[in-house]
């Protein structure tokens, strides 16, 4: 199979599958060769497993022959972050720590794409323990974000290798995990859809966690559409796991297709809007008018839940407490096996009292509750993902500057985590250099119908979606 289908997505890719124009161990075999050729420079992967992805292509060709079809996903390869278990594996989570850690079971989530027939390529590069939006991993190296073969770029983290792997197109659809970002940052800085499923969507059971309330599975792909049948065979209720919510899974993709008119979009006129970059602005600007064309009523909001927010944020990092009573005694014991970067934030959390600690989760309880409260009658913010497109590597990896572009980057999503929210980054245009820029829409939790709907519409009627990246300098 030659290089006429890079680039294509879940439909087009499963219509040829049972169509048997092509088979599942010709589609695997192809990015095999690619991740082949161009991972050693964009080191989006870990671990590449070519005979056990060539066993599941051969079983998934068998069956669709036999007509034993398991769905859209069915034969179709993807990526997995390196936190996520597949039994026999190394589950590193970016830590040299952990580089021995094999576990014997797969996660919830590794058992639910194995279920809808998909092919495992291999885990993906992320930041250590996922801690970090930037993207920079100094254990396992720091994956080349694709649009620029001349400046090593952030690819945006903590999901930076399934961002990485779907961009340049090593994969074509990846799972990442969101926490404060760690999905919508790099769907940004890489041009990708990300979609921030709402805490308990999707179990987390069998995911090295980082904070325990906050963590969420989500999608990392090229298309809405491709999110949302990704997104579709993910979520539901996980028996074992007590933070997954029981409550039914709207069918995503049917829901998607319906009418926006009419909807409301709003502008929030706080918080998101700090050290925003003129092109991202401007991009941002005319999305606007995208929406308002398509019918749907735009306006600003004033919402005093976002100062109260920043004023909670200033008083410390709860995440920061969670990853320490995950990792701390490591952390005292072998501090060596650490990412400075990482284990800075992470003692953080050492210095928090108890009483802080309880007091800052009460008051996010009750801001959570009144935040959701005021979009009542609200479908969707709209805000810029990332204020400001992917900066070279050599320019954030220094220690002061790291950390004032690390907060930037985690200010616009990490709101959505704290509050309990859903949101998606998707394409909204270029910088004059062609680098991606992204557009953030926000909903009520379980909203993630809603959102995809807005997504797709305005994903259709711009061309942002259909740019890739020239990769004739990698490889």
């Amino acid at each position: 199979m030659d290089d006429s289908l890079a680039f294509a997505g879940i439909q087009e890719l499963a219509s040829l599958l049972q169509k048997r124009e092509i088979s599942a161990v010709e589609l695997a075999r192809y990015y095999l060769e690619r991740i082949d050729r161009l991972n050693p420079e964009l080191n989006a992967y870990i671990a590449v497993i070519a005979d056990r992805a060539l066993a599941s292509a051969q079983a998934a060709e068998e069956a669709i022959a036999g007509g034993n079809l398991l769905g859209p996903l069915h034969g179709i390869p993807i990526a997995v972050k390196d936190l996520v278990d597949v039994a026999g594996m190394p589950t590193t989570g970016g830590s040299m720590l952990l580089k021995d850690n094999v576990p014997s079971q797969d996660a919830f989530v590794t058992r639910r794409l194995a279920q809808a027939g998909t092919i495992l390529l291999g885990k993906t590069h992320l930041v250590e323990f996922a801690f970090g939006g930037v993207g920079i991993n100094h254990h396992y190296g720091t994956p080349w974000n694709p649009w620029d073969s001349d400046t090593h770029r952030i690819p945006g983290g903590s999901s930076a290798g399934s961002a990485v792997a779907v961009a340049a197109d090593l994969a074509p659809i990846a799972i990442g995990s969101d926490t404060g970002g760690s999905v919508r940052i790099p769907a940004s800085f890489c041009g990708l859809v990300g979609l921030k499923t709402t805490f308990g969507r999707i179990s987390n059971r069998g995911v090295l966690p980082l904070d325990s309330r906050l963590d969420s599975i989500g999608p990392l792909t090229r298309s809405v559409q491709d999110a949302a049948i990704l997104y579709q065979a993910l979520a539901g209720a996980d028996p074992e796991d007590r933070d997954t919510w029981n409550q039914p899974v709207d069918d995503v993709v049917e829901e998607m297709a319906g009418e926006v008119a009419g909807m409301r979009v709003c502008l929030p006129r706080e918080y998101f809007w700090e050290e925003v970059d003129a092109e991202v602005e401007a991009a941002l600007k005319a999305s606007v008018k995208v929406f308002a064309d398509m019918g749907v009523y735009v306006d600003e909001i004033s919402l005093e839940e976002l100062d109260d927010l920043a004023q909670l944020r200033a008083r410390g990092n709860l995440t920061a407490v969670e990853t320490y009573l995950n990792l701390g005694k490591d952390l005292e014991e072998r501090p060596d096996l650490f990412d400075p970067i990482v284990s800075t934030r992470m003692l953080e959390g050492r210095q928090m009292p108890a009483y802080e600690y309880l007091g800052l989760r009460r008051d996010l309880e009750d801001l959570q509750r009144r935040a959701q409260a005021a979009l009542g009658n609200v479908d969707a913010l709209l805000t810029p993902t990332t204020p400001f497109p992917a900066l070279p590597v050599a320019e954030v990896d220094q220690q002061e500057e790291y950390w004032r572009v690390n907060g930037l980057c985690l200010r616009n999503t990490s709101a959505v985590n704290l509050l309990g929210l859903c949101a998606i980054s998707l394409p909204c245009g270029f910088t004059h250099g062609g680098l991606p820029i992204g557009l953030q829409l926000i909903a009520r939790p379980f909203e993630e119908a809603r959102l995809l709907r807005l997504a797709l519409a305005y994903e259709q009627a711009t061309d942002w979606s259909s740019h890739h990246p020239d990769l004739g300098g990698f490889g």
